[in-house]
């Protein structure tokens, strides 16, 4: 669905991505903050940042700014990971020396928000920051899990179902490599189509004519086909193996960002390779590549498509020992 999408608008697509994976907080929480936040017309946007949380009765007061609130202009409410402090006001620790966190949830109307999102892709998703100041944030509204779910994590699911044990980032990293694959999608249907009626200057034959632009467009095809297929196999595998209410085994996590990643950095590879075979006519802001071209090269940034997440596949690999928090 996110790659049909985003193949008329990756803003819009990334939207739908980001609201869908921070919906999840709904297995987290209580029948009736549950209902209270995603009733009709509802929905959340989130983004990374610092918080703090001190404790006060019946909940917390919250203080912190995020940014990246992708689709947050238009969310009813909005989320934020926090520290938490201690009735001294200093910040806690759990025995490993690890900050103890909780992601705190609140009205979208009770933030203060700052036009940062001046961005040369993506630029409809408004991925702005918001801040709050001393804001009391009721305990039901609140949840422990960084959604990082290791096989051995105790927060309590109120849902229990195959999807609530995706972890945060084999969802996120699933539907934004949708968002990649439909954008190279809508620029190979458009290549194609100028390639037929396109000649360019100086020649006498049509780009579909050409047997260099035959072979790029051929191998552009192959490209994008192989990792979705890649992708949506390794899904259908992992959603054939799980066994509520375990969360993915780390091989699973593993092959979805093996997947992902692939497909993201290779659909923005074959984007940049069509852009320059289309020539002057795909600088052209009325055509339908210069939008996405500057698209996938901003997806293609975000966390979920670094390279380096195929040093941590590598380590796996291996068998050496890995930080599961971006797998």
């Amino acid at each position: 669905m996110i790659e049909a999408v985003a193949e008329a608008d990756a803003s819009t697509a990334w939207c739908l991505c980001q609201g869908s994976g921070c919906s999840m907080s709904s297995a987290y929480l209580a029948t009736e903050a549950a209902r209270k936040i995603f009733g009709p017309r509802a929905s959340m946007a989130w983004g990374p940042g610092s918080g703090r949380a001190a404790p006060v009765e019946g909940g917390y007061k919250v203080s912190g700014t995020w940014s990246f609130a992708s689709g947050g202009r238009h969310a009813t409410w909005l989320g934020g990971r926090c520290q938490l402090l201690d009735a001294a006001g200093k910040p806690r620790f759990d025995a490993a020396g690890k900050m103890v966190g909780q992601t705190m949830l609140f009205p979208a109307a009770s933030v203060t928000w700052t036009d940062t999102w001046d961005t040369i892709g993506l630029c409809g998703t408004g991925s702005d920051t918001y801040t709050v100041t001393d804001l009391f944030v009721p305990e039901i509204y609140t949840f422990a899990t960084d959604y990082t779910l290791s096989p051995d994590d105790t927060t309590k699911r109120y849902i229990t179902d195959k999807l609530y044990g995706m972890p945060a980032q084999s969802l996120f990293a699933s539907g934004f490599a949708g968002v990649a694959l439909g954008v190279a999608r809508a620029v190979l249907d458009a290549f194609a189509a100028t390639a037929r009626d396109k000649t360019p200057r100086g020649t006498a034959q049509t780009l579909r004519d050409d047997v260099v632009v035959q072979f790029r467009f051929g191998e552009a095809e192959t490209r994008v086909r192989r990792a979705r297929a890649f992708l949506l196999q390794t899904l259908r595998d992992t959603w054939a193996a799980m066994q509520p209410p375990q969360t993915l085994t780390l091989d699973q996590r593993v092959a979805i960002r093996m997947a992902a990643t692939g497909a993201i950095l290779e659909a923005r590879d074959v984007v940049d390779m069509i852009y320059h075979l289309a020539g002057a006519t795909a600088i052209f802001a009325t055509q339908p590549y210069e939008r996405r071209f500057r698209d996938i090269n901003t997806v293609a940034q975000q966390i979920q498509g670094r390279q380096q997440h195929f040093a941590m596949v590598g380590r796996h690999l291996f068998g050496l020992d890995v930080d599961i928090t971006y797998i």
